[in-house]
């Protein structure tokens, strides 16, 4: 099972994930709840700080990788999974994450003003 963690920020993109198909087989974990279970290896406030997800094996990927990872896992999304694999997609991809992460709280502000609202799903498996 294939784990998500995702802070306050995305709660709209995790809604979003877990109503597609397949998400019933990925588990999500909303980080910004205080006593959110991140397992080994990773820290609440890295997993807040940085997308990340845990594959099946325990290894944790993250930034435009993790990306790729969830949306392999979701057949509506494995043909942007299958351009993220393609030669210099994904390090271009992590270079627009980097730019992104500093403008998550502005985005979220924004967002909020045009009705998004959080979805604190906690966990979603089979």
């Amino acid at each position: 099972m294939l784990l998500w963690f995702a802070s306050q920020i995305c709660s709209v993109e995790i809604g979003h994930y877990a109503s597609c198909q397949g998400a019933e087989h990925l588990r999500f974990v909303d980080v910004s709840e205080p006593n959110a279970r991140v397992g080994p290896n990773l820290t609440r406030q890295e997993a807040m700080n940085r997308f990340t997800v845990r594959r099946p094996d325990g290894k944790l990927v993250s930034g435009a990788r993790g990306f790729a990872e969830l949306w392999g896992a979701l057949p509506k999304w494995r043909w942007l999974a299958r351009v993220a694999g393609l030669p210099g997609v994904t390090p271009l991809l992590e270079l627009a994450y980097r730019v992104f992460l500093p403008l998550r709280s502005t985005l979220s502000s924004i967002a909020s003003c045009f009705g998004a609202k959080p979805v604190n799903r906690t966990s979603s498996s089979t």
